[in-house]
């Protein structure tokens, strides 16, 4: 009896110590949920000289959803089967892609005999779908060229060519030099980081050899690349942008500012034939001229921002139209109106979200069908933000927050009311500027370039 009243203390003691660790994990895990609440909150409303950018905003959701998501398991873990409440799912699943190959499992019971010992028979199923991968797995390639001699004569060896390759007597396939690729300049995965994952499968490779590989892929791609462009050109409706891209500069050991230009195309809102593309130019600087350089041969219309070196473009002898993009325009009044109460800012905003949702209604259509219903309904709207405008800038300081907003707008104010002219116009620059954000991404989360492409 005594023995088993000093195991029952000792199970009590081991249960309070259980109990104690468990309420340790849970305090140490709401403080961590509080240092990312934190860091959460100062990301999307911090001042503006605190705030993060928005790839480090969506790290920080990120952790943030796992910490709560390993929270939840833990939970779920320490309660007893008994008490466990099925929590519903608040992640976004989506459905599955068509085109993925299904592996299909089927689970049948241990016994298809009835406890009444007849036949059980199929009445229904349950089906459940789960995202499986296979891990990148290296294979080597070989390549055998048989040789063979003619036994009644001696005219020789005959034996197939070798087939050509990127890299002359180099290790990699052209699949492998373009994931290499893939992964550096869409994945932003330097080259050093390719080098660690590749050594855990047991295959040694240098980063300097990795990089020979990315030279002489792009020696190779030139010629591409020149077709893009050229394609690219012939169009006379196009987008443009510019994005930093820091460089290390070896003479001066520290890095200096480069430029990536970014021509783009893309004809789908207004039905148009062309694929939609893109081509990004390396330059050392920003001015004006090598937007002027990239575009020689190009007319028609070119949809950019607000940025002052496009203006030699407007030179007599270049046939170019700059149209301008009303998303930055808002924008100017968006961030007035974040810092108080703003009724004129406010207004010029909704003024502006009438045009965006005419937009949304035509998207789709041809050019005729566009530009007509924006003469209808776009065209009175202009009329009267027009007027607005010069009402409110003859009231409001010139050199205040909201004065320089309406500058800009009335400053660009031809190139804003363009696309009541053609029908192929967008309202805005976003086009470009979205296929430029990976570029700025990938400088924000890997070191400066040590080389870049120069076309």
């Amino acid at each position: 009896m005594h023995c088993r009243a000093v195991d029952d203390i000792a199970a009590l003691k081991a249960m309070l110590v259980a109990a104690e660790a468990r309420d340790q994990r849970k305090d140490d895990r709401i403080e961590h949920l509080e240092k990312l609440v934190a860091a959460f909150r100062q990301a999307a409303f911090g001042h503006k000289s605190e705030k993060r950018d928005p790839e480090q905003f969506e790290l920080a959701l990120e952790d943030l959803e796992t910490a709560i998501a390993s929270v939840h398991a833990e939970e779920d873990a320490d309660a007893p089967a008994s008490k466990r409440t099925t929590r519903p799912r608040a992640a976004n699943r989506g459905s599955l892609p068509k085109h993925l190959p299904r592996i299909e499992e089927v689970i049948e019971p241990e016994s298809l005999v009835c406890a009444c010992g007849g036949c059980l028979h199929c009445i229904g199923e349950d089906t459940s779908d789960r995202l499986d991968v296979i891990p990148a797995q290296f294979r080597v390639i070989v390549t055998r060229r048989p040789k063979y001699a003619c036994r009644a004569c001696t005219d020789g060896v005959v034996q197939a060519p070798a087939p050509a390759r990127l890299i002359p007597g180099g290790l990699p396939t052209e699949a492998t030099i373009a994931h290499v690729l893939v992964s550096k300049y869409a994945d932003h995965l330097p080259l050093y980081r390719q080098a660690q994952i590749y050594s855990r499968q047991g295959v040694d490779l240098d980063r300097s050899t990795l990089a020979d590989w990315v030279g002489r892929a792009a020696f190779e791609l030139r010629p591409v690349f020149n077709a893009l462009i050229a394609d690219l050109k012939r169009s006379t409706k196009l987008f443009m942008d510019e994005t930093r891209a820091p460089v290390l500069d070896p003479g001066r050991r520290k890095t200096k500012t480069g430029y990536f230009w970014a021509l783009a195309r893309d004809d789908r809102p207004w039905g148009g034939a062309a694929p939609p593309g893109v081509a990004f130019n390396y330059a050392p600087g920003r001015g004006g001229q090598h937007a002027e350089q990239i575009l020689r041969g190009f007319k028609g219309i070119l949809q950019v921002d607000g940025y002052a070196g496009y203006n030699r473009l407007l030179k007599p002898g270049h046939n170019i139209r700059l149209a301008y993009c009303w998303a930055h325009a808002r924008r100017k009044l968006v961030e007035i109106t974040r810092t108080g109460l703003a009724p004129i800012a406010e207004d010029g905003v909704k003024r502006i979200g009438e045009l965006y949702r005419i937009e949304a209604d035509i998207r789709g259509f041809d050019p005729a069908a566009r530009l007509t219903a924006r003469l209808e309904r776009s065209s009175p709207i202009i009329g009267d933000f027009e007027a607005w405008l010069t009402q409110h800038r003859t009231r409001v300081a010139r050199k205040s927050p909201l004065g320089e907003a309406l500058s800009y707008i009335a400053k660009y104010w031809h190139g804003l009311c363009l696309f009541l002219t053609d029908g192929r116009i967008e309202l805005d620059n976003n086009t470009v500027e979205r296929t430029i954000r990976p570029i700025a991404v990938g400088c924000s989360l890997c070191t400066p370039f040590v080389s870049v492409w120069k076309h």
